[in-house]
């Protein structure tokens, strides 16, 4: 494998909906985060005081305009000389694509633009030009220099869609230096699973993005008897002061011979995208056509599977031309699924409004482990007033500008208290977090919008913290019931929980007990149903601050047992009663080391493990008939590494045993030979 590796910029021009409005500079004109900064809290730490000052950050990026006006002290002296080019190899990191400077405007703009944290000082590494792509070895060379800058915050807006261990290392080395690591979850969604690193890190603070607090952050929903449809606004439609109640008709492709035969008076038409054999039809033409027929709105389903986001305004479209009635894209699938239901139920409810908190289409989801959750939370990113390339200002969207409203609110929370260790700060970003929903006012999804929203004033406010702040308990019908514990902190040395509270989840039972700051949860299963299940435990303390616990369930329907002696651990499958093999894997969770053996139910095997921590327990087991994952975490309390050998023969693969021995052959003959010639 080469070791030069692409990396895909977060970039929120990935996206057709993105755009980007440049700004000229004005004597009186005052521009602020004015959406985003004051939707996350960040107004309240400044109102008090709090600009960052002293707290030092890291931004892995394309550079920065060194030149922005917003960048320099008042006395007209650069702010942010710290850092590196590592493409360049010199200590001047210009930006020449602008992704960079955009994200460090974000953070730390202190002009006609104010930054989360203004008077944060700036460590800028260059790692790419171009805006695209960037070898691996330049991000751990720049992280392993903001370690020897001592930075206290690095942000990373730039990932891949694969996990890279050498990345995860050197992310790992920062955090265990005291160093906090936020990344940008990354701009794939909405599939699952597209969570690269350094994001997918256990340990790093991974964001996605939502959307803004401003008239732009739309959102549309359908709804068709008991049937939600998942609809996206189309770029040109406004928000409507009432939800459109109407009969549904297909029109086609609603263009203008298509309504010949049909009455769409006072009716929302639904319509295919594009024409007959490749013919081009603008969005903006089905809606003039529908409207002009006199529809009350229109939804276009795609003509090939998955969403798209569709444009009323674009370069071909007259410029006195402004959309009469609401429109929405739906996918492929979920069309012709109304199209049939049109065939008994005509009539729907459309409604299109904002919505700050939703999640951004592009933000990219988990899971990336069995073991640990990601995203941990989100952030504003989407249309954020940032610093350009061009020495103005633009919006702009992706997740890359969510991690750096993160990045700088840590900045704060470091200013006001420089002894939180990463662990820490993380465990009060999660907790703190507001719950968001969707349209139709149903929960994210954790893998999608992590713990929730940022909220920089509760976590600035907030005196408690919790380790772990996540939880995932593993369940079944021989594993009825699992307690896991988490430790309480505070940061004036009160521990007072008034109450907990859990919210429901159908087949499952929670209890919990508090000794010696000490949360003890049970979760116990009540209807045996194999399933993944979320909630949350809302905690409140003695000032009646809400702290918040989200918790997966997982209900397996295999069962293994863990057996330890000295650190010796065997496994026993107990469900399913007719399983044949099972192979296990375990990690360990600091090092991500992997070790493998396999068992049958007449080949029981042990395995040695040295180093104390938490182990990940994955088992692939197999029965006559089918295949089940099982999952479980394990802590070894004794550390015996210095009693580690340097390679244990179990661990040797047997295709490398017999390269081994080959090799061994080969100098024995070649040993044979040359002392019969001498």
């Amino acid at each position: 494998m080469r070791n030069f590796l692409l990396f895909t910029l977060l970039l929120g021009g990935l996206f057709s909906f993105i755009i980007t409005n440049f700004v000229t500079l004005d004597e009186n004109y005052e521009l602020l985060l004015d959406n985003s900064g004051p939707y996350i809290g960040a107004e309240f730490p400044k109102q008090l005081g709090f600009t960052g000052k002293g707290v030092k950050i890291g931004v892995i990026d394309t550079g920065i305009n060194l030149n922005h006006p917003d960048f320099f002290n008042q006395d007209q002296t650069s702010r942010f000389l710290k850092g590196y080019d590592f493409v360049d190899n010199d200590t001047v990191p210009q930006d020449t694509n602008g992704h960079g400077t955009q994200v460090t405007g974000i953070i730390a703009a202190d002009g006609q633009l104010k930054g989360i944290a203004p008077m944060t000082e700036i460590f800028s590494y260059r790692v790419s030009s171009d805006g695209e792509s960037v070898p691996s070895n330049l991000i751990i060379k720049a992280i392993n220099q903001a370690i020897e800058d001592k930075v206290d915050i690095i942000n990373i807006s730039l990932g891949v869609n694969m996990t890279h261990n050498k990345i995860d290392e050197a992310v790992n080395n920062a955090i265990n230096q005291g160093i906090v690591v936020v990344a940008a979850a990354g701009n794939s969604g909405p599939e699952k699973s597209t969570i690269g690193s350094p994001a997918r890190n256990p340990n790093a603070v991974t964001v996605g993005a939502t959307y803004n607090n401003q008239d732009s952050s739309m959102v549309s929903t359908l709804v068709v008897g008991e049937t939600q449809f998942q609809v996206l606004p189309m770029l040109g439609t406004d928000i409507i002061s009432d939800p459109i109640s109407a009969d549904i008709i297909f029109g086609k492709y609603s263009r203008d011979n298509d309504f010949d035969d049909i009455d769409v008076r006072g009716k929302i038409v639904l319509a295919e995208r594009g024409g007959e054999l490749n013919e081009i039809v603008f969005f903006s033409d089905k809606e003039i056509f529908a409207s002009k027929n006199g529809a009350k709105g229109l939804i276009v389903y795609n003509n090939q599977p998955g969403i798209f986001f569709g444009e009323l305004i674009h370069e071909y479209v007259s410029a006195d031309y402004y959309p009469s009635i609401p429109t929405v894209s739906m996918t492929r699938e979920e069309g012709l699924e109304l199209k049939k239901i049109l065939e008994t139920e005509t009539s729907g409810t459309l409604n299109i409004f904002n919505h700050p908190d939703f999640i951004a289409t592009f933000s990219s989801r988990g899971p990336v482990s069995p073991f640990y959750q990601k995203p941990d939370l989100v952030a504003p990113g989407v249309f954020v007033n940032t610093t350009s390339l061009k020495n103005f200002y633009n919006i702009t969207s992706g997740t890359s500008y969510a991690a750096p409203h993160v990045s700088g609110a840590i900045a704060l929370l470091l200013e006001k208290n420089p002894d939180l260790t990463p662990q820490e700060i993380k465990s009060i970003l999660v907790t703190t977090s507001n719950i968001i929903t969707d349209q139709y006012n149903k929960e994210f999804e954790f893998n999608a919008g992590g713990a929730g929203r940022i909220d920089l004033k509760k976590a600035f406010n907030s005196k408690l913290i919790f380790e772990p702040p996540k939880l995932i308990f593993n369940l079944s019908e021989h594993k009825i019931s699992e307690e896991q514990e988490i430790k309480i902190n505070s940061l004036n040395g009160i521990v007072n929980i008034q109450k907990v509270k859990f919210s429901d989840v159908e087949g499952i039972k929670f209890d919990y007990e508090i000794k010696n700051s000490t949360l003890y949860i049970t979760a116990k299963l009540i209807e045996n149903e194999s399933d993944i299940f979320e909630t949350r435990a809302l905690i409140t303390d003695d000032d009646d601050v809400v702290y918040q616990i989200p918790i997966i369930v997982r209900v397996n329907e295999a069962t293994i047992v863990i057996i330890e002696t000295e650190n010796e651990i065997s496994f026993q499958i107990k469900q399913p009663l007719d399983w044949e093999y099972a192979k296990i894997t375990i990690t360990n969770s600091e090092t991500f080391e992997e070790r493998n053996i396999s068992i049958t139910p007449k080949k029981i095997e042990s395995l040695k493990l040295y180093d104390a921590g938490r182990y990940w327990i994955e088992a692939n087991v197999k029965s006559n008939e089918n295949t089940f994952d099982v999952y479980e975490v394990y802590d070894i309390k004794e550390d015996l590494s210095e009693q580690k050998p340097i390679v244990e023969n179990s661990e040797l693969p047997e295709r490398a045993l017999i390269i081994l021995g080959i090799i061994f052959s080969i100098v024995i003959v070649v040993g044979l030979k040359f002392r019969k010639n001498y």
